[in-house]
């Protein structure tokens, strides 16, 4: 017999029988453990959230190697283990591939709104690539990560504030500080609490009225149990996208539109981030079937990640995402078109 629990054949001792169920087992066994430890929020899980937080950015990865145990069982020819690994790799197939392939949007009719987002690796970034990035996507609002005080300067005498003038910057040292820059007059909010990294943000008025809050996103990458909690947390003080007036008819269209644009050091597959979004957001490149595109790490040894993103209030329409290459920079920049409603 062929399966789990099978008389060993005349040429296939018991002990190797066993061997090749153990073997097959085990490699489902390593991928269920990774869709358990995703869908339940591994990066929230008490005491493992540090271990588990850097390795669910891998999640896309991990979905594309899923039937790497449904081949080995088939050749161990252990079915039961097989049919496992194919429920394991529809699981986390499940999690990741509607990010390639976007979904509906809302009937929004309001002004069209676009949101740049670049994090600029301690203010290295090229000021005319990203000068450029903003003459040609017609950018209303660009959010900046990474921006020390020397750095604010540099870009706008390439050009910055003569096409976005208005600004509210809260430039620090190393990798701490946030800016943004807008076509329209911009008022500072009161700033978020507790956070580690600045994340400043701020009202714009559109010509018709539209109001838009926006808040530079910035938290602490969650590499290690501390920052795991600093990450947690930065990400908890952001602002819900006023759902009480999500469904409030005439009501919901005076609300200001919330939207959240930078560097979230967090994949979709970040139960931490999920939450965010979970209060009345979308996000822009997963609506527009280009969640997959990797943002940073492209020049690094390590797997490419997607861990920038543009959060609108789930009540705009996305009409295009794009990400962009910033030489100087580990990151690219995210470009989404909007319309609000």
């Amino acid at each position: 017999m062929d399966d789990d629990g099978a008389r060993p054949g005349k040429n296939l001792p018991g002990r190797s029988a066993r061997w090749r169920t153990a073997a097959a087992w085990t490699g489902v066994a390593a991928w269920g453990t990774w869709a358990l430890v995703r869908f339940a929020g591994g990066d929230r899980l008490p005491g493992v959230g540090a271990l588990t937080a850097p390795a669910l950015a891998l999640t896309p990865y991990a979905a594309a190697a899923a039937p790497l145990p449904v081949l080995a069982a088939l050749l161990l020819r252990r079915r039961r283990a097989a049919l496992a690994g194919v429920l394991v790799a529809g699981t986390l197939a499940a999690a990741v591939l509607p990010r390639a392939f976007g979904g509906g949007e809302p009937p929004a009719r309001g002004p069209v709104f676009r949101v740049l987002t670049a994090n600029l690796m301690f203010g290295e970034a090229d000021p005319a690539r990203l000068i450029d990035l903003v003459r040609r996507t017609g950018a209303d609002v660009l959010s900046l990560q990474e921006l020390p005080p020397e750095a604010v300067a540099r870009y706008e005498r390439a050009g910055l504030t003569a096409l976005l003038p208005n600004k509210v910057v809260d430039a620090r040292w190393g990798a701490a500080g946030s800016g943004l820059y807008s076509r329209h007059p911009l008022r500072a909010l009161p700033p978020l609490a507790r956070t580690q990294m600045a994340m400043p943000s701020a009202e714009l008025t559109l010509p018709g009225g539209r109001r838009v809050e926006i808040t530079a996103v910035h938290p602490v990458p969650p590499i290690s149990a501390e920052s795991l909690h600093d990450w947690k947390r930065d990400l908890g003080e952001l602002p819900a996208a006023h759902p009480a007036d999500m469904a409030a008819g005439a009501a919901a269209t005076a609300a200001p539109v919330r939207i959240l644009a930078g560097d979230f050091n967090a994949t979709l597959d970040h139960a931490t981030l999920r939450r965010v979004i979970g209060r009345g957001y979308a996000d822009a490149a997963d609506r527009a079937g280009a969640g997959l595109v990797p943002t940073w790490g492209l020049a690094d040894p390590r797997p490419p990640l997607t861990i920038d993103h543009v959060l609108a209030d789930r009540r705009c329409a996305v009409r295009a995402v794009s990400v962009h290459d910033l030489p100087g920079s580990d990151h690219r920049a995210v470009f989404a078109e909007l319309r609000l409603p």
